[in-house]
């Protein structure tokens, strides 16, 4: 039987949109308030979700405190009350718009999930906007 399981966490970061090989104007033009060359930040929630087969022996699809361990590991302690831009290796090359962050999230917690185990990343930039990855 296969079930979906859920983890929450929150974590608080700074960003700046912008593309290096477009004009200032064109910048300014696509990202408006977001391409703000002081940053802006956002409380962004995240949820894991992580689908699998229940394990006849324990009742669990995985153990929710190590999914939540990693999620401090491997998302929280690197992203919260940062600076995306400047702090993030990710994003150094990369601009960190929701859809990216999601993606490499998904990618760091795909990286230390076991195969058996699928995962969706939901995670919400404002109340009203959010992403899913994969859709």
């Amino acid at each position: 039987m296969r079930l979906a399981v859920y983890r929450k966490a929150t974590f608080n970061a700074a960003h700046r949109l912008h593309n290096p090989t477009w004009s200032d104007e064109k910048n300014q033009k696509v990202f408006g308030l977001c391409n703000n060359p002081n940053f802006h930040g956002h409380n962004y929630q995240l949820e894991l979700k992580v689908v699998g087969e229940v394990d006849p022996e324990t009742g669990y699809v995985i153990d929710l405190k190590i999914v939540s361990d990693l999620i401090k590991e491997l998302i929280t302690d690197r992203f919260d009350h940062r600076n995306l831009n400047l702090d993030v290796k990710e994003f150094q090359h990369l601009n960190p718009t929701v859809e990216n962050i999601a993606i490499v999230i998904y990618d760091l917690l795909r990286e230390r999930f076991d195969p058996k185990y699928e995962l969706q990343v939901r995670l919400y930039e404002t109340p009203r906007n959010f992403v899913d990855y994969p859709a």
